[in-house]
């Protein structure tokens, strides 16, 4: 699932392309992704992309009129949430040809901007169907964004302290809700309780002020390297840059880069996080669902 990181590298990818330019066409092939009618999608012809941003995980396209579009819709926001297989593809070569609904392609929508073959397709891979794309004058039309809490990257220490007192439950649970932190998922929280040596089993209620303090840093370390070594990077490139930069997160059975102890891996029905039981459990090996099942 693209996380803050990946969604701010893709928002300033295309904006860097698209922004400026006009919408010449939208072509939607799944149907389903779309979560508003109104406006349609076919508002969107003709306006200018002014900017390609980012709100917590979600990507946010805000469109001005053009020359050509009534005027009467002075800011339209394409709001996409890329889900755990979405994906942004940038193209200078995109078919002129409409995209079949209902077709195998994972292509879900296919915006043309600027040039002929120019713009960018929302692709989605996979059999579960989780991508969601919203068309709105106010971004708290979007129920998702309306509840979610303060960006990860711009809350002080003081904040987090603050926001983490209220919380119960396990600490990965609290840095993974979006409506407590936005722009964690379950990539960098694996990697942000690593560096903090946390367990994700720990509980938030009582985690020591210290504690907190050195999971603050993590957080913002973690968060601020991954953001930075993945600018300027082409989407095609993204995913695998952010894939060097993990160190336990889909490392299972490798070597911790900090202390040599193997990573380890807890599983539930459709997600898994991994964890380094030297760097953050003190050497217990948590309970993993799954491997209890098998061996009963």
């Amino acid at each position: 699932m693209p996380e803050l990181p990946e969604v701010a590298a893709i928002a300033d990818y295309v904006d860097g392309r698209a922004a400026g330019l006009p919408i010449r066409r939208v072509d939607v092939a799944s149907l389903s992704v779309l979560k508003t009618a109104d406006p349609p999608y076919t508002a969107l012809m003709d306006r200018i992309v002014e900017s390609v941003g980012r709100v917590g995980k979600y990507l946010v396209i805000r469109t001005i009129p053009g020359s050509a579009a009534t005027a009467s819709e002075p800011l339209l926001q394409l709001v996409i949430h890329l889900s755990r297989a979405g994906w942004v593809r940038w193209s200078e070569d995109l078919s002129p040809k409409p995209l079949r609904p209902g077709g195998k392609s994972p292509i879900a929508l296919r915006v043309h901007c600027g040039l002929p073959g120019e713009g960018f397709d929302v692709t989605e891979a996979g059999t579960q169907k989780r991508l969601a794309v919203w068309l709105v004058r106010e971004l708290t039309e979007v129920e998702r964004i309306a509840g979610l809490g303060p960006d990860a990257l711009e809350l002080t220490a003081e904040q987090f302290a603050e926001i983490l007192s209220g919380t119960t439950g396990r600490i990965k649970n609290v840095l993974t809700d979006q409506h407590t932190i936005a722009g964690i998922g379950n990539a960098y929280s694996d990697e942000i309780l690593h560096t903090a040596r946390l367990s994700p089993f720990a509980s938030s209620k009582t985690l020591k002020p210290d504690q907190v303090a050195t999971l603050y840093d993590a957080m913002r370390g973690v968060l601020t390297d991954a953001t930075g070594r993945l600018e300027g990077q082409a989407v095609a490139r993204l995913k695998s840059e952010k894939r060097t930069g993990l160190r336990v997160h889909a490392r299972t059975g490798l070597p911790c880069p900090v202390c040599g102890d193997t990573v380890r891996e807890v599983s539930f029905a459709d997600r898994s996080f991994q964890y380094c039981a030297t760097c953050q459990t003190g050497g217990k090996v948590l309970a993993d669902r799954r491997m209890s099942r098998l061996l009963k």
